[in-house]
């Protein structure tokens, strides 16, 4: 009778922990596994070009979540903002957990400026001019791939 009773509450007790647990991992999972993402490639202004695998965030909602709460984001990947019309955008880290660099792009591509931002910062980090499209990726990954204002990112693969 011990035993059945010790059996009983084992199963009770690995049930509670399986409805609790359950959900909250479910929420906790990265956006990144809701999103499309997209092999991109950015032509520099010398002719050579480097690719990336950006995770595109095309709707409000997705747009307002970003990389929030993400603890890594490897180099070569990034976060593809999407917008419908060109706009002075303005960009914050709350929430935000890595070091991440901006990169501002037009339209048609082209790369207008690039910014670095710290982790939690609330300060906004403003384009100079109105962009429709912004790329986020590991602070510094830019530089280390020699991608500057100027060259352009293709969109033929959006």
């Amino acid at each position: 009778m011990n035993s059945k009773k010790q059996y009983s509450l084992s199963f009770i007790f690995g049930l509670i922990l399986f409805i609790i647990l359950v959900p909250s991992f479910a929420g906790c999972s990265s956006q990144s596994g809701k999103l499309k993402t997209r092999d991109l490639a950015i032509l520099r202004v010398d002719g050579s070009s480097i690719g990336i695998s950006a995770e595109i965030a095309a709707t409000e909602e997705e747009r307002a979540q970003g990389l929030m709460y993400r603890r890594e984001l490897p180099p070569g990947k990034g976060m593809l903002f999407v917008f419908d019309r060109d706009q002075v955008m303005n960009f914050w880290m709350k929430n935000t957990l890595i070091p991440l660099s901006i990169a501002y792009i037009s339209s048609d591509g082209l790369i207008l400026e690039i910014h670095h931002m710290k982790p939690h910062s609330e300060a906004p980090v403003r384009s100079g001019r109105s962009a429709r499209y912004a790329l986020e990726v590991p602070q510094g990954w830019f530089e280390t791939e020699n991608i500057k204002a100027g060259d352009r990112l293709l969109l033929e693969n959006l």
